[in-house]
C-alpha cells in the first residue's frame, strides 16, 4: 500500500468517516495494526516508540497507590519510565520472573526474554496470579511467542527492533486480549497525542513481510555464536534464551569490553537490537548499577555466521592474552 500522509479527511454528507483526523487514526497505521493484531491474536495499537507505548499503557491502566510487579533485569528504560511515574504514587516492586509474581501486586510486567540478562518468565505462574499481566515480547517476537495465548492480557513490543527490522523506523505496539482494553488505550492515545506517524507505520508493514525469515535466520546464527562463545577462553559467561537474535556475554571487565567494542570490523558498535545488521555494545555504559562491567550485548543480524565469528574472535584477542589465541 502507499503512504497516506494526510492529517485530515473530508466529512461525507456532514459526518466524519473512519478517518477524519490523523491523531485519531490514519489508513497506514490501521493497516499495520491489523497485521500486528493478526500476528498476536489480539487488537493492536501503534505508538511512536516502545517507550511511548509503555507510557501510554501506564497512563491508561495504572494509577496512584497501585503496585506494579516488574520483572527483575528487564530493559532498564522500562524501569526508568516507571520511576518517573513514581512521583504520581505508583509503587514498583522487582521480582524474579522465573518464579511466581509477589502477592499484593496489582499488575505484573514480564519480559520475554529479558534484556540484557535473557531470562524467560514463568508465564503459567504469572497467569495464575490474580493481577493482570503484560509481556514485553520485543526480543521473542510473535514468531516464537504469542503471550496472549499463554494467559497474558497484553503484549508490548518496541517495534523499532525486530518487527520493523531495518533500523530506520521507531515505533511501539501494544496488543490487547480484550476489545474494551483496546478501546480504553485508543481513547487515551487520541487524547494525549502519543500517536505513530504514517511513514514509520509503512516501514513497519515492509518489515513484517520478512519477519519470520529474518528472525529464524538470526536465531540460527545466534545459536551457533553462543555455542562458540561458551568455548572461548576469554568469555566468562554467555546468556542466550535459545530464540531470537539477542544474546549477551561477559569478558573480564570494562577495559576488555572496551577493547572488544573498538576492535570490531564487521559488527557495528552501537545501541539497539533486532535489525538486519549486527550490533554490539557494553551495557555498563547505560546501566552501570546493575550490569557487570564486562557485559557485552550482541544483536545478531543477517551476516554470514562465519564472518561474524571471525570478527568476534579477533576482537576477543586481547593484548597480552595468550589464552585467547589457544
Amino acid at each position: 500500500m502507499s503512504v497516506d500522509r494526510s492529517t485530515i479527511w473530508p466529512y461525507r454528507d456532514g459526518e466524519p468517516g473512519e478517518f477524519y483526523y490523523q491523531r485519531h487514526a490514519h489508513p497506514t497505521g490501521v493497516e499495520a495494526e491489523r497485521e500486528l493484531g493478526r500476528l498476536e491474536g489480539g487488537r493492536a495499537l501503534l505508538f511512536p516508540s516502545g517507550a511511548g507505548a509503555t507510557t501510554a499503557f501506564a497512563l491508561a491502566f495504572l494509577s496512584p497507590g497501585k503496585t506494579l510487579a516488574l520483572a527483575e533485569g528487564a530493559y532498564f528504560g522500562t524501569g526508568q519510565t516507571f520511576e518517573e511515574l513514581g512521583r504520581w504514587g505508583l509503587r514498583v516492586v522487582e521480582f524474579d520472573q522465573t518464579g511466581s509474581p509477589p502477592e499484593g501486586a496489582d499488575f505484573v510486567w514480564l519480559e520475554a526474554p529479558s534484556n540484557p540478562f535473557l531470562t524467560m518468565p514463568d508465564l503459567e505462574a504469572a497467569a495464575a496470579h490474580p493481577a493482570r499481566v503484560l509481556v514485553d515480547a520485543t526480543a521473542a517476537t510473535p514468531v516464537f511467542l504469542r503471550p496472549l495465548e499463554h494467559g497474558a492480557d497484553f503484549v508490548l513490543h518496541s517495534a523499532t527492533k525486530y518487527l520493523a527490522g531495518h533500523d530506520d523506523a521507531q515505533l511501539g505496539v501494544v496488543a490487547c486480549k480484550r476489545e474494551e482494553d483496546a478501546a480504553r488505550l485508543h481513547e487515551l492515545r487520541t487524547r494525549t497525542g502519543i500517536v505513530a506517524a504514517p511513514d514509520p507505520a509503512y516501514l513497519l508493514l515492509r518489515g513484517l513481510k520478512t519477519l519470520e525469515v529474518r528472525v529464524r535466520r538470526q536465531t540460527e546464527t545466534a545459536t551457533e555464536l553462543a555455542r562458540r562463545l561458551r568455548e572461548h577462553p576469554a568469555v566468562e559467561i554467555v546468556r542466550y534464551a535459545g530464540i531470537g537474535g539477542l544474546l549477551s556475554f561477559d569478558v573480564a571487565g570494562a577495559e576488555e569490553a572496551r577493547h572488544v567494542e573498538t576492535s570490531l570490523k564487521v559488527i557495528t558498535n552501537a545501541t539497539s537490537l533486532g535489525g538486519v545488521d549486527s550490533l554490539l555494545e557494553a551495557r555498563a555504559r547505560w546501566e552501570p548499577e546493575r550490569v557487570p562491567a564486562g557485559l557485552l550485548r550482541l544483536s545478531v543480524g543477517l551476516e554470514s555466521p562465519e564472518e561474524l565469528w571471525a570478527d568476534l574472535e579477533q576482537a576477543l584477542d586481547f593484548p597480552g592474552n595468550s589464552l585467547a589465541r589457544e
